[in-house]
């Protein structure tokens, strides 16, 4: 385990290359699961855990963790599938999520790997868990399902999702309707979210599933003739997404002069390891870590604002 410890913490250099790393592991049986190395922060044996009262059964307890107590979710009861047993013997992943630090409780860690997004494929339909995966892949000849995180934690700990009231007022919503706002993530609970938000104010949207499927959307329009700045105002990105990820969009869309003018919001649950350094180098625009409605609205109602002058 020394070594997957060690290398979860010096791994993080794979930004704008279409690549990621895979911490592998496993729930209950033989399935292999992934996550992104950059959303882990650690892994350790599974500490001492306090149960919490009225706390939903995902939640096997708390822990307290280099000064901090972080719950602890059952990664099997979170997907449908039996409890991890045993759990003194099992490990937790701390990851960050949308701001928050949790843990999930996993049977065992096997190893890193190197991955391209392009390899990355989205679930196929039928698998019995199909609800909780935003991607699949091949190790080794054998299949790989990637949780999709935040539909999980949609359900364990719902976030805020309508907008507080004063930020949107008539006029607000009057210049949005001039506006068309594309919306690009794999997750389908983030993209509910994001449309819900956006329509609030007053945006039209657009919403598809992974970076490669905007980009072709985008070069069709211009091959229609259309001018893609006139189309739409923004285009708000997750940067973990099957085929293409939103670094390698932004930075396909910064290298075709036809697209480069459009305004990229990147927008990922990916908070614990981004700086601008990061963001101007794929050229974006700008950086949000989810999920905010506030914030979002407010920088989405800013820009519109200054596209308006």
């Amino acid at each position: 385990m020394a070594g997957v410890l060690d290398t979860v913490n010096q791994r993080t250099q794979l930004v704008g290359e279409n690549r990621l790393e895979l911490l592998l592991f496993r729930l209950n049986g033989k399935q292999i699961y992934g996550i992104n190395v950059f959303k882990v922060k650690e892994v350790l044996q599974c500490p001492k855990l306090t149960t919490m009262p009225h706390s939903s059964p995902v939640v096997r307890g708390v822990a307290h963790i280099r000064g901090g107590t972080i719950p602890i979710l059952d990664l099997g009861l979170a997907t449908g599938a039996s409890p991890i047993e045993n759990i003194s013997q099992c490990f937790v992943i701390i990851t960050e999520y949308n701001r928050r630090i949790q843990g999930f409780l996993v049977r065992g860690v096997e190893r890193i790997v190197n991955m391209n997004w392009s390899d990355i494929q989205p679930p196929p339909k039928g698998l019995s868990n199909d609800n909780y995966l935003t991607a699949v892949c091949q190790v080794d000849k054998e299949m790989v399902e990637i949780i999709d995180v935040e539909q999980i934690l949609s359900e364990v700990a719902p976030m805020r999702q309508d907008i507080s009231e004063g930020i949107v007022d008539s006029g607000t919503q009057e210049n949005a309707k001039k506006h068309h706002i594309l919306i690009v993530d794999d997750s389908s609970v983030a993209r509910k979210q994001i449309k819900r938000c956006m329509e609030q104010v007053g945006f039209a949207t657009t919403v598809l599933c992974d970076g490669r499927e905007a980009l072709e959307f985008l070069q069709n329009l211009v091959a229609e003739g259309k001018d893609v700045t006139e189309e739409f105002s923004m285009v708000i990105s997750d940067i973990e997404m099957p085929e293409m990820d939103g670094y390698t969009l932004t930075t396909a869309i910064r290298n075709d002069s036809r697209l480069q003018d459009l305004f990229i919001l990147l927008h990922t649950s990916l908070s614990g390891v981004f700086n601008e350094a990061m963001v101007k180098k794929v050229g974006a625009d700008g950086f949000l870590a989810k999920f905010q409605p506030d914030e979002l609205a407010r920088l989405a109602i800013e820009t519109v604002q200054v596209q308006s002058e």
